[in-house]
């Protein structure tokens, strides 16, 4: 794919995708857990969220990555997430209590390009799977909301299926399934490391992978030297 192929638009609604990701809420482990699991466990490895840190997840789903989080930051750390779907945050609050941690976990359900935190109050941000869904237009204001509320030096880690190295016929089925049946199939390839670093983030790492053909990119990147809007 040429670097200036334009990107899918989203054209599916926000209610309609709560709507989706409510209804999937007691399967969607089982429908893509396996696809998304090494990945997400990658791009929080890399994250590596210490004892003591503020995290935050957005677009938490079912609560494997906040569960993550909540072991990695201890019981001096804290763990904010933020979901569109209040069945998924019901799954990813009953993950937590089955697990003893409901107790350093905030769990919101709402819009992420609107966070409900206030500026510098999270040391680390780890999102998977979750930036492709938005709509071209809304991630800068999304990353710019990112960095409003991350600490200076603060670290953001995405996992996001990618547009670098596309081709072939297995890239061309997904784009048609995705153009004709978002419900079902509603990620869309994004340039992930070019998002974070026009939104003048510092890109510290990057690692592309492939998954049933499908390229995925894994990027860290950091709030030093961030250009203020």
């Amino acid at each position: 794919m040429s670097a200036n192929t334009p990107i899918d638009r989203v054209r599916r609604s926000k209610d309609a995708a709560r709507a989706t990701y409510d209804s999937l809420s007691r399967i969607y482990d089982v429908l893509s857990g396996g696809f998304e699991r090494r990945l997400r466990e990658r791009g929080l490895g890399l994250l590596a969220a210490r004892d003591g840190e503020r995290a935050l997840e957005v677009g938490f789903g079912t609560g494997h990555g906040v569960l993550w989080l909540c072991r990695a930051v201890g019981p001096s750390g804290t763990v904010h997430g933020i979901d569109i779907s209040g069945k998924m945050r019901d799954v990813a609050a009953a993950r937590l209590a089955l697990n003893g941690l409901s107790d350093r976990a905030e769990l919101v359900v709402g819009d992420a390009v609107s966070m409900p935190w206030g500026g510098e109050s999270v040391d680390a941000i780890f999102m998977s799977f979750f930036l492709e869904l938005l709509d071209t237009p809304e991630i800068p204001r999304f990353l710019s909301e990112c960095a409003r509320v991350l600490a200076p030096g603060g670290r953001i880690c995405a996992v996001g299926m990618s547009s670098e190295g596309e081709g072939g016929f297995v890239s061309s089925c997904y784009r048609f399934a995705h153009r004709h049946f978002e419900r079902l199939v509603d990620c869309r390839p994004i340039r992930v490391e070019r998002s974070l670093a026009e939104a003048g983030f510092a890109i510290e790492a990057k690692e592309l992978h492939r998954v049933c053909g499908l390229p995925i990119e894994v990027v860290l990147s950091r709030k030093d030297g961030i250009r203020q809007q």
